[in-house]
């Protein structure tokens, strides 16, 4: 057993060598990725099973616990329910930071790239925590497009070989599916919603975001927002042309999720009496 894993993790290595130069950053993300620990181990939990029964109910309790939440608050009509509920999704937000960071430890993953807060997501955590302990529109409207633009993806296709109940599964979908659902909860409990101008502030903060990423990705030699290589799994990304070209795109997309997140609060104020 330990000699086959050993061979297939060799031949992973050399197939990776024989496609593309694969520098040693990226031949580790892609060992963690195939299952393998960065120490040379073998990972002994079950694969990930895309749209399987485990993620199907992640994604359903991703939208199902905000809008119960939400009409819960709102039947209440209390600050301090709307308050406690709003701690929950901190704690659990800054929470699952702490267990990913002692679950890369534990398994020999602990690398710049996998710890630094640098993918979009990690971004749309950090604005979603601020707008939940303090409340206000700028850091509210960055969570709600990133997190719909970008964390959903990451939620409905995410780049993750573990199963449930893996620990890392249930880490990687308790930081993804909690910051939709948070958002989710402060647009429809708490009343938050994006302006017009959010979208070019939006846009602004997410251009910015890609010239953070290139210039770590530059100096670290790192993937952070998959702006080097495409996932190892199946993606959105799959779709679009090769690397550099996919950039474009995404540039693209974003502008275009910008507007369809945004158009429910457009038809809404247009059919508003005046």
């Amino acid at each position: 057993m330990a000699l086959a894993a050993k061979g297939e993790r060799t031949r992973t290595i050399e197939l990776a060598r024989a496609q593309s130069k694969v520098t040693p950053v990226k031949e580790q993300h892609l060992l963690i990725n195939k299952g393998f620990t960065a120490n040379g181990g073998v990972t002994m939990s079950s694969s990930f099973d895309l749209f399987g029964p485990a993620h199907l109910s992640v994604i359903a309790l991703t939208f199902v616990t905000p809008l119960v939440l939400a009409a819960i608050v709102r039947l209440c009509d209390s600050a301090f329910a709307t308050r406690i509920v709003r701690w929950l999704f901190v704690v659990l937000l800054m929470g699952d930071e702490i267990v990913k960071f002692v679950l890369l430890r534990r398994n020999g993953e602990l690398t710049i790239e996998t710890a630094a807060p640098m993918h979009l997501c990690d971004w749309a955590a950090t604005t979603a925590i601020i707008t939940l302990i303090c409340p206000n529109q700028y850091t509210y409207e960055l969570c709600y497009f990133w997190a719909l633009g970008g964390t959903l993806q990451a939620l409905l296709t995410p780049d993750l070989s573990y199963g449930f109940p893996d620990p890392r599964f249930i880490s990687f979908f308790a930081l993804h599916g909690g910051v939709i659902a948070s958002v989710l909860y402060m647009t429809l409990g708490m009343g938050m919603r994006p302006l017009p101008m959010s979208i070019v502030r939006a846009l602004a903060w997410s251009a910015f975001y890609v010239v953070a990423a290139m210039a770590a990705n530059s100096v670290l030699d790192t993937n952070f927002g998959y702006l080097r290589m495409k996932p190892a799994h199946p993606s959105l990304l799959d779709y679009m042309a090769p690397w550099p070209f996919y950039i474009a795109q995404i540039a693209l997309l974003a502008i275009v999720f910008s507007l369809v997140y945004y158009s429910p609060f457009f038809i809404i104020d247009r059919l508003r009496p005046k």
